[in-house]
């Protein structure tokens, strides 16, 4: 399941980086270890960093962690999906969403994103000189480019563009500090996924705060994420003064890393990613095109967990019987805060519905409006 080595290769004529597999890496007593993902699942390498969080002592040793995903919206710890992003684009483009552990903002990874987990005990938790490693490494790959960090912990090109943003978990003993890296990720993807079309929502979770951001391969085009991984590496390796050795994991190995594929099954459920959203209410109105009519409809919504607390729909007495209105209501309460449960409910009491093909039409397009709010 482990990639085979890649050849040594020289780079910047200072050293070279080797990557090679390993059945387990806990047999390294001290020192700092760096390792790296062959898997591009955004649950598995989150699931890494939980693992390592709870199950290494770094009493005397530090860790890097170096990861790429395929498309997905990672979201913060206390943060709200609605508010953050735009969940039916997302549906629509396979992009995954995920909730980490750590606190901070909502982020866009794909390939041309690069992660990096310092992991640390917490009183040795510095991500301001984490940061600074990255910055020097860059500027010894690339001296001519304009980087620094900012009061915020993130990294800016030319003193005006994001290309690196930050988050962090403090545990009892031990800590991490993770960020981003763009060096040739899709903007347009990421411009369009992290603007959220839900309108009327209000909610104390942690919103994000807009950047606007550039990759490092538009400032030099011969640059990868490969040499910058390298990059890196080799400073953090220098700094700790280790080999420049990167060990390769698979995370779903459980000989490597025991109880990681629970771990990852966890980070999956839709109870973690949606149900652990703090609560919210939508207060909002749209119009529904029946016929030759236009029609207002008001709707408030308390969600809890992610579920449906409260629902109120306000339509006129005459368009459709207050009786079936008021069964959709009750059956949206204390479901779930979803576009599929919500079809599905809505499907299930069309059936009880008298066989009215203009009722039915109505009742399909309030189910329809309804389910455009999630």
């Amino acid at each position: 399941a482990l990639l085979p080595s890649p050849p040594r290769r020289e780079r910047r004529g200072l050293s070279c980086i080797l990557r090679t597999p390993k059945a387990g890496f806990r047999d390294t007593a001290s020192g700092g270890l760096i390792i790296q993902s062959i898997s591009n699942d955004v649950y598995h390498n989150l699931a890494v960093e939980d693992w390592i969080h709870d199950h290494m002592n770094l009493e005397n040793r530090q860790i890097l962690f170096l990861w790429r995903n395929s498309p997905a919206v990672v979201i913060g710890r206390h943060q709200n999906p609605w508010q953050e992003c735009n969940l039916k684009l997302m549906r629509q483009k396979n992009i995954k969403l995920a909730r980490r552990r750590s606190g901070g903002g909502t982020v866009y990874h794909d390939l041309g994103n690069i992660n990096l987990t310092f992991f640390t005990t917490r009183k040795k938790y510095e991500r301001m000189e984490n940061l600074k490693l990255v910055v020097k490494a860059l500027k010894a790959l690339r001296p001519q480019l304009n980087i620094h960090v900012t009061d915020r912990y993130d990294i800016l090109l030319d003193r005006q563009y994001k290309i690196s943003g930050t988050a962090a978990k403090l545990g009892r003993t031990t800590a991490y500090h993770h960020c981003t890296l763009l060096c040739n990720a899709d903007k347009f993807v990421l411009s369009d996924v992290l603007k959220s079309p839900y309108k009327g929502l209000k909610s104390n979770a942690t919103p994000s705060v807009p950047a606007s951001v550039k990759n490092l391969f538009e400032e030099d085009p011969s640059l990868t994420c490969e040499m910058l991984l390298d990059a890196i590496a080799e400073e953090y390796a220098m700094q700790h003064q280790i080999d420049h050795h990167i060990t390769l994991i698979n995370p779903t190995d459980e000989t490597v890393l025991p109880g990681i594929n629970n771990k990852s099954k966890e980070l999956q459920t839709w109870e973690w990613i949606y149900g652990k959203t703090p609560k919210f209410s939508v207060s909002t109105c749209f119009n529904m095109f029946y016929k030759d009519s236009v029609l207002d409809v008001k709707v408030d919504m308390d969600v809890k967990h992610g579920r449906i607390e409260a629902c109120n729909i306000d339509l006129p007495e005459e368009w459709l019987p207050p009786a079936l209105c008021s069964e959709l209501v009750k059956s949206l309460s204390g479901s779930k805060f979803c576009p599929n449960e919500t079809t599905a409910l809505s499907s299930t009491l069309l059936r009880m519905c008298p066989q009215d093909d203009e009722l039915h039409s109505k009742w399909n397009l309030l189910c329809e409006n309804m389910t455009m709010l999630m």
